[in-house]
């Protein structure tokens, strides 16, 4: 692709966390293009997570340089506009939502975002709807279960209308038919976004490039179609197995 057409560059991405500072993330690179829809594996513990919150300035690296939308970030408020614009969807949905009531999670995004509270409110209700959360708008948030909380949670990530999404382990939680109702919302988007998962049958229907977490760097799968059957085999290079 274009270079006009690279959206988030990462490049000699260095991270340590912990006391003794051990090594997560090491001489890390990984591009994002428009209209890359990728997503990211690996083992417990590999920093998948972490590569998400740095890319929208949650955490600092020790080391590297990140571009996103064409400029180069690294301080708190250069990443306040780049949160504008790149959407994150937390793995615990309870570090999302902190209104009383699912209207007032959802419009909230839109009112920081500059609209009237009239405006924010018929964006809420038009999300809400697309996700099937029609009727939801007056349910106390902390007393949802764990999938309503998680399409409730996406929800205010999609109210800000985000140029890019960054989606952590998003199906925790639903049932299948939840888990439907996600496919067909993620592949109906026309905007990149990154899905950090350990389903590869979800993977499988909803991105088209897949990459690998391992020892701190990032393996990109050259091998075969992403696909969705059940049975233990390669997929790629990268050994794995698909949800019953």
């Amino acid at each position: 692709m274009a270079a006009h057409d690279l959206i988030i560059s990462l490049k000699g991405i260095n991270y340590s966390c912990g006391r003794h500072r051990a090594a997560v993330l090491h001489d890390l690179d990984f591009d994002l293009f428009r209209g890359d829809k990728v997503g990211l594996v690996g083992d417990n513990g590999s920093g998948k997570t972490t590569l998400l919150h740095l890319i929208v300035g949650l955490k600092q690296p020790d080391a590297g340089r990140l571009e996103i939308f064409g400029r180069r970030v690294a301080s708190e408020e250069d990443f306040r506009p780049v949160r504008q614009r790149v959407g994150l969807l937390f793995q615990d949905a309870d570090d999302q939502l902190f209104c009383p009531t699912v209207l007032e999670d959802v419009a909230f995004g839109p009112v920081n975002q500059g609209k009237t509270p009239d405006e924010a409110v018929a964006i809420a209700r038009r999300v809400l709807g697309d996700l099937g959360l029609s009727g939801f708008e007056e349910r106390i948030t902390h007393r949802l279960s764990g999938g309503e909380k998680r399409l409730v949670s996406l929800a205010t990530v999609l109210a800000m209308a985000p140029d890019v999404l960054l989606l952590d382990e998003p199906t925790t939680g639903l049932d299948h038919e939840t888990k439907e109702r996600l496919v067909a919302i993620l592949n109906g988007l026309a905007i990149s976004y990154v899905v950090v998962s350990h389903e590869f049958d979800f993977l499988g229907r909803t991105v088209d490039k897949l990459y690998y977490l391992r020892d701190g760097r990032l393996l990109a799968d050259e091998g075969g179609a992403i696909h969705s059957h059940y049975h233990v085999h390669s997929f790629g290079k990268f050994p794995h197995h698909h949800s019953p």
